[in-house]
């Protein structure tokens, strides 16, 4: 049942890449279904993607910190999967933070992230994010609040 749902997310985040109103469409679905209590990976993972689907830098902190949120739900174990996740949701939440102008929190999420950093192994992913951290970093040094491309 578990895969079948996560085989759900990932058919959501794939249908959102070529059209980002239906991906909000069938992630909304999903957070809805799997509740408060739901599991919080799946949560995690919905909101992760929800953030990256927003239309404005506002709602997308709001959902990057229900991903959060949803890690550290009370009652929940923090487990290897989870706890592989923070660097990433740390940087998330650090450029939404930028993005809508809150500089101070911004570099506050990003150090959080830095903490988090040796749960990521040396390879594509984990250069992913140091870099990620890197570039979110400069723009803020530059008093940016503008998205930053994608590498």
């Amino acid at each position: 049942m578990a895969d079948d749902r996560m085989a759900d997310i990932f058919a959501a985040v794939r249908r959102g890449s070529g059209n980002p109103e239906a991906g909000r469409f069938a992630l909304h679905t999903l957070w809805n279904e799997l509740g408060p209590a739901g599991d919080p990976l799946q949560r995690c993972v919905v909101a992760h993607h929800l953030a990256v689907l927003q239309e404005t830098d506002a709602e997308a902190l709001i959902w990057d910190q229900r991903a959060l949120a949803a890690v550290f739900a009370p009652g929940t174990p923090l487990d290897d999967g989870l706890r592989c996740f923070l660097p990433s949701l740390y940087l998330n939440l650090a450029d939404s933070h930028r993005r809508v102008g809150d500089f101070d929190g911004a570099r506050m999420q990003l150090t959080i992230a830095r903490g988090h950093l040796r749960i990521l192994a040396n390879d594509a992913y984990g250069e992913m994010i140091r870099s990620g951290l890197d570039r979110v970093d400069a723009a803020l040094e530059a008093g940016s609040k503008e998205r930053i491309a994608a590498e």
